[in-house]
């Protein structure tokens, strides 16, 4: 395969062959070394995935270019700090690996060309990663891997002070880079200003944060000055800037900010000015919106050429010899490259899916049933969670509950009351009122070793942050092959039918963002025994599996009582020690006429009107879902089969709701009965009375009911 001369590197050449030996040779550290071979195999693995590209043999050729004082950043840190990639920060990754005696440019090949033998991924996509040089990979191009590295940081500390099991050092620095346009995203921004809260209030806080500034988002200049303008507008965080064309002075600063951050325990932010060659990305023609002149005048800024004026006044090397090794690199680089396309990919959809959502059922029963429920007497469903976090606290010294309101306050329902004076301030405490934030802290805890139990207080409130569940939560085990997991609980409570108090960022029904993530468990009990024990699954199911488990709370069962009469006390249950599997689901009642399939509110409208309908001869069974994701599917149709007749009773909107799933599984698994669904209007909820005229009511229920049985 003939390769077309770049205009980049042929002026690197010409200006490595041009540079003159020195008078008086100046000293450089050892680490001078390492970077230019990071730096070479950076470049030359940049211009190799472009060249399998053209060729049809690769899948992803974004690259590093420009990028490469990136490996003076790595030497200056140690290999067991954690770190949380930029998709540019090539030359980091292979200086990194180097350090470990590790080949990092095959494992960067085999990610260009999407093989299975991958050692991070997989093939399932190129990113930075392996677990020996402590790189967690991360696939964000907005910097929605911030947030995560501020709750690494927070947490290193955290683990040390209750005694928690941690991967990383007592001392680790958590690192973070990303590019100058990220930097505007919602997610950069919740992390900077977190990271400034924690630091305002002198909680321990080792992160280092390097803004890979190249001036360009894709094709849009970023405002010269803007970058150091918002980096520098946070006071507790500490700013500092380096040119990415003068290595001794990215390795001098950066060195020095990460003992600080190392001694000090404090945030850190390192502005570090790029270029950015090779355009942005795969067919992206960078002569369509740069001229010419502004492209050229970017080639004396070449870290490369950077490193070797340095080697070359060392007195260390010619720049002919630094050519000859630059020239030499290539053909090895490009070696692998070639041996990396016989390498296969994944053939099977079982062996992509194969680290998505492991699930140990037996493991998950002995963790959960360990737990012990204190409520032998009837209970409230607010009481029951009560109960359930406290058994988990109790059981899991590494489990952390936090959130908006949720310590003294004991959160708006008081559904934690007690929890924070019982357990402490380390274990049960308040968060800044930012769903991103309180997403990101669990995501880094759980890397760390901890059960995070975050809480998001309105259902509503999720669709601020849901990326960081979606994009980040649920893709780690994918994207590592299981080799690094995030296990966590997040309550949201939710639904309809809160009187006195509401409105659509209250009374919230919209779930289909959660049913539409791969690999979560969505949980939503109804009532209080339920309620503790599957709290309890899911905890046990986050520390076995890692799984990402989102337990929705229907807040308008948190404090019911009653079910069929007023002051029946029927919806008060004492709690139990049953084991509540993962996917299974509850039937009430043994009606052979018609089968309810519903859950939360649903369940306690259509006990409701199952007694409606028995008083008019017509003898109901209903059937509680309790989990969302994975929908308990051989139960439903169990149920489904003993009367031949289902009602799906969805609270949820009709489009994008709960019921368009089971019924698509009812009839995908052959059911050929009579199927029907009712639902709650395709609406927001209003304020007032008037929720009733949209959501979902007993009447409806009723009413579809009996014209199902005709």
């Amino acid at each position: 395969m003939a390769v077309e001369p770049d205009p980049v590197e042929e002026h690197l050449l010409e200006s490595l062959r041009a540079l003159a030996p020195p008078s008086v040779a100046v000293p450089v550290p050892s680490e001078a070394e390492a970077i230019w071979e990071a730096q070479v195999l950076s470049r030359h693995a940049d211009y190799a995935a472009r060249w399998l590209g053209q060729h049809a043999r690769s899948f992803y050729t974004i690259g590093s270019a420009g990028h490469e004082s990136n490996a003076a950043v790595a030497l200056a840190l140690q290999v067991g700090d954690p770190a949380l990639l930029h998709y540019r920060s090539g030359a980091f990754y292979l200086a990194r690996a180097a350090q470990a005696g590790i080949d990092g440019t095959r494992d960067v090949m085999l990610g260009v060309v999407a093989a299975a033998a991958e050692p991070i991924a997989g093939g399932r996509h190129k990113v930075f990663g392996r677990n020996e040089l402590s790189i967690i990979p991360m696939t964000s191009t907005i910097a929605s891997h911030l947030p995560r590295g501020v709750g690494m940081a927070l947490a290193i500390d955290r683990a040390a002070r209750l005694g928690v099991p941690c991967p990383w050092a007592r001392d680790a620095v958590v690192l973070c880079s990303f590019g100058d346009a990220s930097l505007n995203h919602a997610s950069a921004q919740a992390a900077i200003n977190t990271a400034a809260n924690c630091a305002f209030q002198k909680l321990p806080l080792p992160l280092l944060l390097v803004c890979e500034d190249n001036g360009l988002g894709i094709s849009v200049p970023t405002p010269s000055g803007w970058v150091e303008a918002i980096l520098r507008s946070r006071p507790a965080l500490r700013y500092e800037a380096a040119d990415g064309s003068d290595p001794i002075e990215v390795l001098d600063i950066t060195g020095e900010l990460a003992d600080w951050v190392r001694a000090e325990r404090k945030p850190a932010v390192l502005h570090l000015r790029t270029v950015r060659y090779l355009s942005h990305a795969g067919a992206d023609a960078e002569i369509a919106y740069r001229a010419p002149q502004a492209i050229r005048a970017d080639y004396e800024r070449d870290p490369l050429l950077g490193t070797a004026r340095w080697l070359v006044a060392s007195g260390r090397h010619t720049g002919a010899e630094l050519a000859a090794d630059y020239e030499a690199a290539r053909e090895r680089v490009r070696a692998q490259a070639l041996d990396a396309t016989t390498h296969a990919q994944m053939t099977t959809a079982e062996q992509v899916m194969s680290p998505l959502a492991p699930r140990s059922p037996g493991a998950i029963a002995l963790r959960a049933g360990a737990f012990r429920l204190e409520a032998p007497d009837p209970v409230t469903l607010a009481q029951a969670i009560n109960s359930g976090l406290a058994a988990v606290l109790d059981g899991h010294p590494e489990a952390l509950l936090f959130g908006e309101d949720v310590a003294i306050k004991g959160g708006v329902y008081g559904v934690t009351r007690g929890l924070h004076a019982r357990f402490g301030a380390a274990r049960v405490f308040d968060t800044l009122l930012d769903e991103t934030s309180i997403l990101g802290l669990a995501l880094g805890a759980a890397v760390c070793g901890f059960l995070p139990i975050p809480e998001i207080q309105y259902l509503a409130y999720l669709h601020n942050a849901e990326d960081q569940l979606r994009g980040e939560a649920s893709t780690l085990q994918f994207f590592s092959q299981g080799q690094y997991r995030n296990g966590m609980v997040i309550r949201i409570a939710g639904y309809g039918y809160q009187r006195g108090f509401g409105g659509h960022f209250h009374n919230d029904d919209a779930v289909g963002v959660l049913r539409d993530i791969p690999g979560i468990v969505v949980a939503s009990p109804s009532r209080p025994d339920d309620a503790a024990a599957m709290l309890a699954t899911c905890a046990a199911a986050a520390a076995v599996d890692g799984s990402v488990c989102v337990y929705l709370e229907p807040i308008a069962l948190y404090h019911a009582r009653d079910l069929y009469e007023e002051g029946d006390d029927a919806w008060c249950v004492p709690l139990h020690d049953e084991h509540v599997p993962v996917g299974a689901a509850r039937t009430y009642l043994d009606g052979a006429d018609l089968t309810l399939v519903t859950w939360a509110n649903g369940l306690h409208m259509s006990l409701r009107v199952a007694r409606r309908l028995a008083s008019r001869g017509l003898a109901a069974r209903v059937v509680d879902l309790r989990w969302l994701a994975p929908l308990p599917v051989e139960d439903v149709l169990a149920a489904a089969h003993a009367t031949g007749r289902v009602l799906v009773v969805d609270e949820t909107r009709r489009t994008g709701g709960v019921s368009e799933g089971v019924v698509a599984a009812l009839l995908d698994e052959g059911f050929d009965g009579r199927i029907a669904r009712v639902t709650s209007k395709d609406s927001f909820v209003p304020l007032g009375d008037a929720a009733r005229l949209v959501l979902l009511s007993e009447e409806e229920i009723e009413d579809a009911a009996l014209a199902l049985v005709g």
